[in-house]
């Protein structure tokens, strides 16, 4: 950086200061007690809200493939997926998290409510806050996105500790878990924005995203969804979509190489 800050760690410290100054002076937001009421409660082998259980499966293929692959030899790894070995580790952390949300969203939705939702959303957490270690790896520094890795992974885990702490004292606060999931995917696409990729197929990630901004505006069409013609919810198609951004995750990983070196 020859001694100078770069203007990008600039405008991200600045808006990072004034997120997160937002999420504590702003009124909390509470987790609305009709979020629990999905559209589809159907039954199906004694499964009650069967689609919304079992669409998990998809998140719990994606995220076995990942780790499957990422755990394969090493010599398969080394200098083609990535350029270090050690650079595996935030995207083991995001498999291994949406492996862990399949169990938690499926125990959720079993019967849903709040001391549910936590084990729902931490493995959310964990999973969104790795995937940002892996872009500061990847765009910003390798050192910098694997010392950041285990810090973003607590603030991600205390957001939700969070909201569920101030659920259990009746003024439930969604603030700093919002900032946690949203904000990171916007500093996400701003590195992907402002820094190259060390590795080709790069602008995948806005594929990502998208896939997941998808998710959750057919999250919140729920029952508008399923009124069309009463065979799938909105909340079913979100676990799809979601499982579907993961997959084209691991399609980036399994087909990329590092970008050559301009000399």
């Amino acid at each position: 950086m020859n001694g100078r800050v770069p203007v990008w760690l600039w405008i991200i410290g600045f808006l990072s200061a004034a997120t997160l100054l937002a999420a504590a002076i702003l009124p909390p937001i509470p987790q609305p007690v009709e979020y629990h009421q999905f559209a589809d409660g159907r039954i199906f082998f004694s499964i009650p809200n069967f689609l919304n259980v079992a669409s998990n499966l998809a998140l719990l293929y994606c995220g076995m493939a990942g780790l499957v692959f990422l755990l394969r030899s090493p010599e398969t790894l080394n200098h083609g997926t990535f350029i270090q070995l050690s650079e595996r580790w935030p995207y083991i952390f995001l498999f291994l998290s949406v492996t862990m949300t399949c169990f938690g969203s499926a125990y959720y939705h079993w019967v849903p409510d709040n001391e549910r939702l936590l084990w729902d959303r931490l493995p959310i957490a964990t999973g969104i806050t790795a995937l940002l270690a892996a872009t500061l790896a990847e765009r910003v520094s390798t050192k910098m996105g694997l010392r950041l890795l285990p810090w973003l992974m607590l603030i991600g885990v205390s957001s939700v500790l969070y909201w569920y702490w101030s659920e259990q004292q009746g003024a439930g606060n969604l603030n700093f878990y919002i900032v946690t999931q949203f904000y990171s995917l916007l500093l996400i696409v701003m590195l992907g924005l402002l820094l190259p990729s060390r590795y080709t197929h790069g602008a995948v990630m806005y594929w990502v995203i998208g896939l997941y901004g998808i998710a959750k505006i057919v999250e919140s069409l729920d029952r508008e969804i399923y009124v069309l013609g009463g065979v799938i919810s909105g909340h079913t198609l979100k676990h799809l979509f979601a499982a579907l951004a993961v997959y084209w995750i691991l399609r980036m990983l399994q087909k990329r190489s590092p970008v050559p070196e301009v000399r």
